[in-house]
């Protein structure tokens, strides 16, 4: 079995946020969290890593980040653009890439064995990478597609600074995953966290200690067939209905394969915190944790000299 690569989605601009938060440094040495991310990557086995990015941030990716890291692990790069499937074409005036499961596609022609996802603004805490890599080294395709993803614990991914979208899990006894509830708005309420579906008019708490997803997957090569099959299919069912603004999400496309009993997805539970910067506020936070996080011992005060 070729050993698991990287794949880093870094295409996406961030709205909320204002900007190319992924360029942006949580510390005084100038480290953004993609390198904690490939840091904590290495250290768990990985070789190489494919950024899929827009040809438009590439100059200053490879200033930031790219050239950086180039000397510890093999790197490639991949534009998501806006070209389609033979048979399609592009809507007028539509800007937006074609999501996440398409961001994983574009990385296919450098996929040679099984492969990890992660968005590349978010920080996954160090054990999320090694139960990822363990999990992917171990558990080949049978005749099922075996796949993983690492599952956090809903109270460590939230913010003081607003309401975040999360994947809320549901598993078998196994922790196999059977399905995820997309919540699109839950927030800190007092004691509790909630969602909401009509604008904060009415709010479900969501039981305390429930397991969500942040975008952190563990793949076969299987699922780059799938995807392949799965995007002009989608195609013709959305882009007439929604031109500008419809998106082939990767949560999405593993469902269906869960629900066709193609696949299975193995939750990995972390207790780890994860970090991200959803609102500009949470900047300030993000870099005090990570100080916290290079005091413990966890990090080097500067990652890449110290290897």
């Amino acid at each position: 079995m070729n050993k698991p690569t990287l794949i880093i989605m870094a295409a996406g601009m961030g709205s909320r946020y204002g900007g190319l938060k992924q360029i942006d440094p949580v510390d005084e040495q100038g480290h953004i969290i993609m390198d904690f991310s490939i840091y904590d990557a290495v250290r768990a086995g990985f070789q190489k890593v494919i950024f899929v990015i827009k040809k438009e941030i590439e100059v200053d990716f490879k200033e930031r980040i790219g050239n950086r890291i180039s000397k510890l692990i093999d790197v490639e790069y991949v534009y998501q653009n806006l070209e389609l499937p033979e048979g399609f074409t592009v809507p007028e005036g539509r800007v937006k890439p074609f999501g996440t499961a398409h961001a994983v596609l574009c990385a296919l022609p450098y996929v040679d064995g099984p492969f990890a996802v992660i968005n590349a603004d978010d920080y996954y805490g160090s054990k999320a990478y090694q139960l990822i890599y363990d999990y992917l080294t171990t558990h080949p395709d049978d005749e099922t597609y075996r796949y993983a993803m690492v599952g956090y614990i809903l109270e460590n991914t939230l913010t003081e600074n607003g309401h975040v979208a999360r994947g809320v899990c549901v598993t078998d006894d196994n922790g196999v995953l059977q399905t995820i509830h997309e919540r699109t708005h839950i927030e800190k309420r007092g004691d509790i966290t909630a969602y909401t579906e009509d604008d904060g008019a009415t709010w479900n708490e969501i039981p305390k200690g429930s397991i969500v997803s942040m975008n952190m997957w563990g793949f076969q090569k299987s699922l780059m067939d799938e995807l392949k099959k799965g995007f002009p299919e989608f195609l013709k069912e959305n882009l007439e209905k929604n031109p500008l603004k419809c998106e082939y999400f990767l949560p999405f496309a593993v469902d269906d394969l869960i629900q066709e009993g193609k696949a299975t997805v193995q939750v990995l539970k972390t207790e780890d915190k994860w970090y991200g910067v959803t609102y500009k506020e949470d900047k300030a936070f993000v870099v005090k944790a990570i100080q916290s996080l290079k005091d413990s011992g966890l990090y080097p005060q500067k990652l890449w000299e110290e290897q």
